[in-house]
């Protein structure tokens, strides 16, 4: 699911997951300062203390969610089989009819069938505001920025700069032709992406700063080396790097990282699939097949994601799926000890207490629950159509006292005559008012 975040870059955008960014992005830079404190300035590490401090955030939900996933493997016989009686029936009655026997079946079980999306949802926040304090740490951790500010503005110094970084920049920061190198976070944005062949483009084309660039790489490497491996790099040019040179230990810290992003992956979603149980992975449930195929799938897109994005972000991934394996156990611990009994008693309590919070007692759910669709219909109907006669009886009233008011040999007035002698009126009685109208002449 994590990899895919990756596709969705205009989503970054939004209001809301910028507001989590930016939160998120001042826990990353309290954890970098702290750990600075000590003597410990690493991007590497402050990725992952800042990983397991968000996972950490996220436990409740993921406890939740489990719970969700569970529930959901015992009641989906009670579900298919509601699903098969309804499968031909595609009226609006059947429809309702079949909506309001799933309800049932969740409220037995002391659940809604929103229940699994929130969790989901939340943890889909956090994760697309969480991508962009990993992607570009400069942005949110100020002591990471200040080591490219020297730089910056030596270069911002020199005549057709913006050229020479726009150069630089294509086919590494998506839109590199249209941003505006006038401001230094977007330079520092740029630099923060380059490669060591890139760093050695800048020196051949602003030979007079080689003495800074070297000192900026220099600094940069110590930042973003963790165990031997640049996080700043790609891990398929270190590879092809290492190839060429012929080294070993060169190809073995090329491939760690998105091997390492491979098998973690696949242990996380197999550790997941058994707290859920085992009837959730059973040929009867509809979801079985798409989560085998997931099992295998997402851990080669880690790996293959890993060698073709900065190292950086596979070390996320190695960190978050371990904390996700280690939680997991956790929770398949937690809840073995307790039994499907115990967890639907557990819905049905917090449930009861949401009812009586908002005023609404059991026995009002109860009686709304089994209430017939068609009886509701029926009663809005009669009622709609009490309310339209009302409406038409209070028009016929206002009409019938203009037509009192008419002024003689008004049409109102002549209209009346016609109705009068229509209904049966004498017509000794509809004369005198003819007898009138003539004298008026």
């Amino acid at each position: 699911m994590e990899i895919f975040v990756m596709s969705a870059a205009g989503i970054y955008d939004w209001p809301i997951i910028k507001q989590v960014s930016w939160l998120l992005g001042q826990v990353m830079n309290g954890i970098y300062n702290a750990l600075s404190a000590i003597g410990i300035e690493n991007i590497g590490v402050a990725i992952i203390v800042f990983t397991i401090i968000v996972y950490t955030l996220l436990l409740p939900l993921t406890i939740k969610q489990q719970k969700f996933t569970k529930m959901s493997a015992v009641m989906q016989p009670e579900i298919q089989k509601i699903q098969k009686r309804y499968a031909n029936k595609k009226d609006q009655a059947s429809m309702l009819k079949q909506q309001e026997e799933m309800n049932m079946v969740y409220d037995k079980y002391g659940l809604k069938m929103s229940s699994g999306c929130l969790p989901s949802l939340l943890q889909l926040v956090f994760l697309f505001g969480l991508y962009p304090v990993v992607q570009n740490i400069p942005e949110y951790v100020t002591k990471v920025r200040n080591v490219y500010i020297p730089l910056v503005e030596k270069i911002q110094a020199t005549t057709g700069y913006e050229k020479i970084m726009s150069s630089l920049a294509t086919g590494l920061v998506p839109g590199a032709e249209s941003l505006d190198y006038t401001k230094a976070g977007n330079m520092i944005e740029v630099m923060y992406k380059f490669q060591s062949s890139t760093w050695n483009e800048l020196v051949d084309k602003m030979p007079k700063f080689e003495s800074v660039v070297n000192n900026t790489m220099s600094e940069v490497s110590h930042l973003n080396n963790f165990l031997g491996v640049d996080i700043g790099a790609h891990p398929w040019n270190l590879l092809t790097d290492a190839l060429a040179a012929a080294s070993i230990a060169g190809v073995i810290i090329a491939v760690l990282i998105p091997v390492l992003a491979g098998l973690t992956q696949f242990i996380s979603v197999k550790l997941s699939q058994a707290g859920a149980g085992g009837a959730a992975m059973s040929d009867d449930n509809p979801m079985a097949a798409s989560m085998k195929t997931m099992t295998y799938t997402m851990p080669l897109i880690s790996v293959v994601f890993g060698f073709t994005l900065p190292a950086g972000l596979g070390l996320y991934w190695v960190a978050s799926a371990a904390v996700r394996s280690v939680q997991q156990l956790a929770v398949n611990k937690y809840l073995s000890k307790k039994s499907i009994d115990d967890i639907i008693k557990e819905n049905q309590e917090k449930a009861k207490k949401k009812r009586e919070k908002k005023g609404t007692s059991a026995e009002e759910i109860n009686k709304m629950a089994t209430t017939s669709t068609r009886n509701v219909g029926t009663s809005s109907s009669k009622a709609k159509g009490r309310a339209i006669d009302a409406e038409k009886e209070e028009k016929i009233r206002k009409a019938q006292e203009l037509a009192k008011n008419a002024k003689p040999g008004s049409l109102t007035s002549k209209a009346n005559l016609v109705n009068k002698y229509n209904s049966g009126v004498k017509t000794e009685e509809v004369i005198p008012e003819k007898q009138d109208n003539k004298k008026k002449k």
